[in-house]
């Protein structure tokens, strides 16, 4: 079959999907053990597209059991590096192959753009696990600088039990960075996929079964936080809890770690990124470009969305005249036409919510120099267009406070000192981006940064070999990169004496 090339032949394509809204538990699809069920809601039309496992305390209990005994039978945790490799490479080959079908489920759930899911999302979500998997039998433990008489090993061995709450903003990608690591080290994984799109992650369970992940060693649970994700937080059997999200529930969840087995804790939370535009900028276009998909992409729901844009005074005016036509570019259209850049806000909640900030922009006095409108509404769907503000102040609303939609602050400064002390007044820590021609300008002001990931003359780099996370309280722990094992694994020391 041909990839679809117009939003006819993507909603065709649609029409023939057999949505599965059950949970996954040590290798078999189930409805929840209550029988309760939730509505899964397209954002692009506000239609039902299946009933889905509302999972619980009872279903948690069952898939810590079966991870459980996954782990203690050592199927998979004792398997050679080289052998867990093999069968995880056969994972990222299913999902290619399964690329239009996972595009859709993520785009009818979500809302994002087709062709952002089927060009980034789902190779990304494939690369993430191949990576991963290719890595894992080069890794070596240590010995410690001992006498002659003795012998100290430092080895790694998988942690047990990973429970991964994802967010919806990107279901396939987000699962998979958890869950590469988690798996390639020898852990038995229990997923539970945002209620807002948890689509794909069912879908994905199948996929790792047909490539050879034994039953228990990967399960899915579908559900709400405050149900089945609080039981898995306080659960005494989970070892480590991962989890990417709001700063809000994130300290939640460390509080429960702490209520229960002080089970590990890696936590990927908020951002409010800021992204620095000085005069001497080599490629004024190309930063108003990047600036303008720094907050559109994905409908602005990304946690290391540039929402505070920092210019200098000197070139403000001007600049933002660019970002605002940068802006048209990313108008929001139907997600399966694959000419749409901007799809729908994740939910209708979500909408109101950015609709709300944008009010609260407005009466804060910033001035709403593009944008701000909810559009499409006889859709049904759940459409805003990008919206800039202007003279904005750093103490502000919309500049201090997470929005997650496509709202864009602009803040003006004078000096490199002024940049970095706005840039650093915030609560988070995530991400941040410098614009100079200045060498020593850039490396200065990065440096100064208090984030985990800075970018240089461009917005958004990085790739599988750079780890992520953030400072302060956008988390703590690294996704990606060979620092992400680390996560996964605990280190023990084994001391020789030799007689």
């Amino acid at each position: 079959m041909s990839t679809p090339k117009t939003r006819q032949e993507w909603q065709e394509r649609a029409s023939t999907l057999d949505f599965n809204g059950q949970a996954f538990i040590n290798g078999q699809f189930c409805p929840a053990v209550s029988g309760e069920t939730f509505a899964s809601i397209s954002p692009l039309d506000g239609k039902i597209l299946t009933e889905v496992a509302s999972c619980d305390q009872a279903d948690a209990d069952l898939a810590v059991i079966a991870a459980r005994q996954s782990f203690e039978s050592g199927g998979w945790s004792q398997l050679a590096p080289a052998k867990r490799k093999k069968v995880l490479l056969r994972f990222a080959e299913l999902i290619l192959e399964n690329r239009e079908e996972l595009a859709l489920l993520e785009t009818l759930d979500m809302g994002k753009p087709i062709s952002h899911a089927l060009k980034g999302d789902v190779p990304a979500t494939a690369r993430a696990i191949s990576w991963t998997a290719e890595a894992i039998d080069k890794i070596y433990d240590e010995l410690a600088p001992t006498p002659a008489n003795q012998i100290g090993m430092v080895t790694r061995e998988p942690i047990g039990v990973v429970a991964a709450i994802v967010p919806w903003n990107f279901p396939l990608i987000m699962a998979a960075w958890k869950l590469a690591p988690a798996l390639a080290t020898g852990n038995s994984v229990i997923l539970k996929p945002s209620e807002k799109s948890p689509l794909s992650a069912i879908r994905l369970a199948a996929l790792a079964q047909q490539a050879g992940i034994p039953d228990g060693v990967f399960n899915v649970l579908p559900g709400y936080g405050h149900t089945v994700g609080k039981a898995l937080a306080l659960h005494q059997d989970v070892d480590c809890l991962v989890f990417t999200g709001s700063t809000g529930v994130a300290k939640q969840l460390m509080i429960y770690a702490g209520e229960s087995n002080m089970k590990r804790v890696w936590l990927e939370a908020g951002g409010k990124s800021p992204n620095i535009v000085f005069a001497d900028a080599p490629d004024l276009d190309r930063a108003a470009t990047e600036a303008a998909s720094a907050i559109a992409f994905n409908q602005g729901e990304v946690c290391t969305a540039g929402s505070r844009l920092l210019v200098e005074a000197s070139i403000k005016d001007e600049f933002v005249l660019r970002v605002a036509k940068a802006l048209k570019a990313w108008q929001p259209g139907h997600p399966l036409d694959p000419q749409t850049t901007c799809g729908a806000i994740v939910d209708q909640q979500q909408l109101e919510r950015v609709i709300s900030y944008i009010e609260a922009g407005v009466q804060e006095g910033a001035t709403l120099a593009e944008g701000g409108s909810q559009v499409l509404q006889e859709s049904g769907g759940y459409f805003v267009q990008p919206t800039l503000f202007d003279n904005v102040t750093n103490q502000m609303k919309i500049a201090a406070e997470e929005i997650f939609g496509p709202v864009l602050s602009v803040i003006p400064f004078d000096t490199a000192e002024e940049a970095i002390a706005i840039a650093n007044d915030s609560i988070y820590g995530l991400a941040a981006a410098v614009w100079t021609a200045d060498i020593n300008k850039a490396h200065k002001t990065a440096k100064a940064l208090r984030a985990g990931s800075v970018w240089i003359n461009h917005y958004d780099g990085g790739d599988m070999t750079a780890p992520f996370g953030g400072f302060k309280q956008s988390g703590n722990g690294r996704d990606k990169s060979l620092h992400a094992f680390d996560k996964y694994t605990e280190l023990k020391a084994t001391w020789i004496e030799l007689s």
